[in-house]
């Protein structure tokens, strides 16, 4: 207990930091979890104390900062600056971010991130220096290694029968196990303090998200802490994102297990399985007309299917995404799972099912060991517990009391089995249809949550990343759950043998970091049902110049090659998994852009990994954009494969805007001099006017403002927008 006591409730941020300074001292290594639980008016007052005392030693360590986009140009100025005043409207920034991105941050404070958003700090050195690479599953022994003594944390609040509980809400991944090991340090007499920041607008989740005022020392309470939460909007998805995930949905079994991640990515995913499910002759019809269904009917018909989802999904993901949402919503995530061996076991061999309890549910639970013929208390709470027995029954002495009617729980007896008949449950309770370890979404995300029942959201299970990353510790259990499961990540390159490059380049630069990703590689493998697949997009733009992501070799490797499995870009599925050295070549160029196969055969064969006489076939030849586009903007006309499947924080005019100014960043040089020249001698098209006003461009009155309105024009004429 930090100064005797624990869970002390106030309002006051500046005297809580005063606490802790008096308490720990000057060399405070501060920790909080990534993204969205971090309680930032405690940090930015503790950072504001540091500022001003040098004598203050302050390191943070923490992950994933968010931050508002920044904006360089002109252009950027005036086409993100609406938006991002609307969208994260309220919600207050981090001092200590706006600092380390302008380099005024002090000599005396540090920052350590474990991850960081892709390519956030390419061009920043300390941050580059600073990072901390970890296995998310080893974050906490590693932050402790480090010597982190003070934590905080984002949390939410709600009375339940009485008295005032708290929810890690957002963040349970390693906020559980952070907290018992600085409880563990106390009690060796250690000094720590923790901080919980109570914020009304944060859901409040259940799982292993709940605990009382004790686990904390000082919780920060009141209307300044229920500030809006930080929603990001949601990135397109482009065509070449949408072909991978329609490739994915066709490798995932009904009444199997999925994990995704955050992204256009996660979202091309759901869209796909969205389809499949809600829009299955139009799927069909896609898979069909693609060649998708041919080509892959093997790999399908072994792993997948392409029929509805009468099962549904069970979701085991580290990171609980929008995608999730979207997918409940849709009827593809409504598998239930249940922390009890002999339940799951009955109900992945059919014998059970959440709405439907059989009568010799008793016999069966028997036969599982589940319970003993001679039924215990403990076994009784159990099964009123999962509703297997209806409510309103007492048990004593050996009875099952049902108001004055007595049943003998001695079911070695026929008579006694066939009277507990007359007591079943009529559905399973406490099933869970996702198990996640933080979220963070669109502020429509926070609110369908915040909107939904108790008993509703009380199905989206959060817990620490050591359990939902792994199968350690309840192994048998966690896999029975996780039956068919699918992991899906993302890569950045692949090499000629099936390694995977995720988190930093060759010369040492962190792009992101590994987060969970070996976790679930691990796992994927581990089980005896599961596949990982590995979703990498087949090319880059680098500095104006196409280039391949899968290549003969890479000097940085995250995933080592004998991990290897299934990778999928926007060409197709390449199983590799138990292939040998020239196999995975041949499997990997048919799914490589044909601009770079000869060259990734060529270098093969001259180090002896494929035949002299190797061929590649002809059908694997036409890899190349155009017929991406020619294979899937056809559908795009009946509303399939757009650019934001499930909705948008940007409006119409924004989306035009946005898409075809990302367009022209991604051209040459020349070809942008070219069309701005062009447009000089153009005039605005009156169609084009809502787009001009949208970015203050409808009457320039200066030089500068009429060579930006050309710029405008000039990008959404060469995107085909007017």
């Amino acid at each position: 207990m930090m100064n005797g006591k624990t869970g002390i409730i106030t309002n006051d941020v500046k005297k809580s930091v005063d606490d802790v300074i008096n308490y720990m001292g000057n060399d405070i290594n501060f920790s909080m979890t990534l993204a969205l639980g971090k309680p930032i008016l405690f940090i930015n007052e503790l950072y504001r104390r540091a500022k001003e005392d040098s004598t203050i030693k302050l390191n943070i360590v923490t992950a994933l900062a968010l931050e508002r986009p920044r904006m360089k140009s002109e252009i950027e100025k005036r086409f993100m600056g609406p938006l991002v005043d609307r969208v994260f409207e309220g919600t207050p920034e981090f001092d200590y971010m706006h600092d380390f991105r302008t380099g005024k941050l002090p000599k005396n404070v540090g920052i350590y991130e474990f991850f960081n958003k892709a390519g956030g700090y390419m061009q920043t050195p300390e941050a580059q220096r600073n990072h901390l690479n970890s296995n998310y599953t080893h974050v906490v022994r590693d932050a402790m290694d480090f010597g982190c003594n003070v934590f905080g944390q984002l949390i939410g609040c709600r009375k339940i029968n009485g008295k005032m509980m708290y929810s890690m809400g957002c963040n349970t991944d390693i906020c559980i196990e952070a907290i018992d090991a600085l409880h563990a340090i106390r009690e060796r007499g250690g000094k720590v303090a923790i901080i919980g920041e109570v914020n009304t607008q944060m859901p409040f989740m259940y799982g292993d998200a709940v605990c009382d005022a004790n686990h904390y020392d000082i919780l920060l309470q009141g209307p300044e802490f229920n500030y809006p939460l930080f929603g990001p909007p949601k990135d397109s998805v482009n065509l070449k994102d949408h072909a991978i995930g329609l490739y994915v949905s066709t490798l995932v079994r009904d009444g199997g297990t999925l994990q995704v991640g955050i992204g256009a990515l996660g979202d091309a995913i759901a869209s796909g399985l969205n389809m499949r499910q809600n829009d299955n002759e139009e799927y069909i019809k896609v898979l069909e007309e693609t060649g998708i269904t041919d080509k892959y009917k093997d790999i399908i018909a072994k792993l997948g299917g392409t029929g509805r989802f009468e099962q549904g999904l069970y979701g085991s993901s580290e990171m609980f995404v929008d995608a999730f949402m979207q997918l409940y919503k849709c009827g593809v995530l409504k598998r239930k799972v249940y922390d009890n061996i002999p339940i799951m076991k009955l109900i992945n061999a059919g014998k059970l099912a959440t709405d439907k309890i059989p009568a010799n549910i008793i016999e069966l639970l028997v036969k599982e060991e589940g319970i003993h013929q001679k039924l215990t208390e403990k076994e009784f709470k159990m099964l009123t517990e999962f509703g297997i027995l209806k409510e309103g029954l007492k048990f004593k002495d050996g009875f099952i009391l049902d108001g004055k009617t007595k049943i003998s729980a001695d079911f070695s007896a026929a008579k006694n089995l066939e009277a507990v008949k007359k007591v079943i449950g009529k559905e399973l309770k406490h099933g869970k249809i996702i198990l996640g370890a933080f979220f963070i979404g669109p502020r429509a995300f926070y609110n369908a949550l915040n909107a939904m029942s108790e008993e509703e959201r009380m199905q989206f299970g959060m817990s620490g990343v050591d359990k939902v990353n792994q199968l350690y510790g309840n192994e048998e259990l966690r896999a029975l759950q996780r039956k068919d499961g699918r992991f899906v990540n993302a890569g950045m390159m692949v090499n000629a043998f099936g390694a995977i490059t995720s988190d930093q380049l060759e010369d040492g630069r962190v792009v992101s970091g590994i987060g969970g990703q070996y976790n679930f590689v691990s796992m994927a493998h581990a089980l005896p049902d599961g596949r990982l697949i590995m979703m990498v997009r087949s090319t880059r733009n680098e500095k104006g110049k196409v280039k391949s992501n899968i290549m003969y070799n890479y000097g940085h490797t995250s995933i080592p090659k004998h991990l290897r499995d299934i990778i999928v870009t926007e060409y197709g599925i390449a199983d590799v998994r138990g292939k040998p050295d020239s196999k995975i070549i041949e499997e990997l160029l048919k799914i490589t852009d044909s601009r770079f196969q000869d060259d990734l055969i060529k270098e093969a064969k001259l180090n002896g990994k494929l035949a002299p006489d190797f061929e590649l076939a002809p059908e694997y030849r036409q890899n190349n954009p155009q017929k991406l586009e020619a294979m899937l903007k056809p559908f795009q006309a009946d509303g399939h494969f757009v650019a934001f499947p499930f909705g948008t924080d940007f409006t119409a005019e924004e989306i035009a805007i946005g898409g075809s100014l990302k367009a022209l960043t991604a051209k040459k040089k020349p070809a942008i001099i070219k069309g701005l020249i062009a447009e000089l001698f153009r005039s605005a098209p009156p169609h084009a006017e809502p787009y001009l006003k949208r970015m203050q461009l409808d009457q320039p009155k200066t030089r500068k403002e009429k060579i930006m309105r050309k710029v405008v024009l000039s990008a959404m004429r060469a995107n085909g927008r007017i």
